[in-house]
């Protein structure tokens, strides 16, 4: 399965290639070019890494990330700053961010910490399976708690 990766920034031009980038290396990608649309999105869909640039007008980046966060904790965000504004993305890594990327970014070092964000989830997810299987082994009607 590919990794689902949703990319979120207010530059057009700078999303159509990133997101043609990524696509090329077999990621299946989804746009966004608001914070509001962003966390629409996240709402109705699962994603396993968010790219968000942290300087967008309306919803800024530490906002949507916090909104991330609140409805899908396991999502890993990568934060994407230009000069100005890395102190904001460090408050984004405060916050929960897998990492920051400064604008304009490497492509190959993006990918990299794409794969690291998405094993990340997926350890967590798996300890969480491990959790719950282990809970349901001990005690069975605790399956039916989780209802």
């Amino acid at each position: 399965m590919k990794t689902r990766v949703l990319l979120v920034d207010d530059e057009q031009q700078f999303v159509e290639q990133l997101s043609e980038r990524l696509k090329i290396r077999d990621y299946d990608v989804s746009v966004c070019f608001s914070g509001e649309e962003a966390v629409e999105n996240i709402r109705q869909y699962l994603y396993d890494v968010v790219i968000l640039d942290v300087a967008m007008p309306g919803m800024d980046g530490n906002e949507v990330l916090k909104r991330i966060k609140q409805h899908r904790p396991l999502t890993e965000v990568i934060m994407l700053t230009g000069h100005a504004t890395v102190e904001s993305a460090i408050d984004g890594m405060k916050q929960g961010a897998f990492d920051y990327l400064m604008k304009p970014c490497d492509t190959e070092e993006l990918v990299k910490k794409i794969h690291n964000a998405y094993q990340r989830k997926a350890e967590q997810e798996e300890r969480i399976r491990a959790a719950k299987t282990e809970r349901y082994s001990t005690s069975p009607w605790s399956a039916l708690e989780d209802k």
